[in-house]
């Protein structure tokens, strides 16, 4: 199974791209783990661009979808809500929305933050505008209070309970790549 990682930070030292390279370097065994890192070229949403046809970062993150079994997305929470570059590249793939790439597929949310509350409403609202899109949204997720101390710079998440957590969220893609229920992690 082929999963296409998502970070909706742009950050060079970014906690959730590392976090999504974490999960590529121990990802279980048939699971492929790409971390796509072409969030910052996708250009501010405009209709009448979109008129011309896709600009090409934008072709690329569609085709890049469309090629993946199963999609996750790290989004950390600015100002209580996702990020406005990862909204504005789902903004782009969601069109046509008949149609979109990320219709049918299998997606997982997963985030934190620095603070106490873990993005909860930052996953609630990433949740809510992939549910309007048609993805077909995990509902194991993975929130990480203190994502900071969470996440070791070598050796990915410090708690079991934050890599169970985090493989329940593999297992369900996977499972519903596959079309079955997914399985406890």
């Amino acid at each position: 199974m082929r999963v296409l990682a998502i970070s909706g930070s742009l950050r060079a030292g970014s906690l959730h791209t590392r976090l999504l390279r974490t999960a590529a370097a121990h990802a279980p065994a048939g699971v492929e783990v790409e971390v796509y890192d072409g969030l910052a070229a996708i250009p501010p949403y405009d209709e009448d661009a979109e008129a011309g046809g896709a600009p090409a970062p934008v072709a690329a993150l569609r085709e890049a979808i469309r090629a993946a079994d199963a999609v996750i997305v790290a989004t950390p929470e600015y100002n209580g809500t996702i990020p406005g570059q990862l909204k504005n590249a789902l903004d782009w793939v969601s069109r046509p929305l008949a149609t979109n790439p990320l219709r049918g597929k299998p997606v997982g949310v997963v985030g934190g933050s620095t603070g106490l509350f873990g993005a909860v409403w930052a996953q609630a609202d990433l949740r809510k505008v992939l549910g309007i899109l048609g993805a077909d949204v995990a509902e194991e997720e993975l929130v990480l209070p203190t994502l900071d101390e969470a996440l070791h710079p070598e050796h990915g998440l410090v708690e079991d309970e934050h890599r169970a957590a985090f493989a329940a969220v593999l297992a369900a893609l996977h499972a519903r790549a596959a079309g079955a229920p997914a399985l406890a992690a």
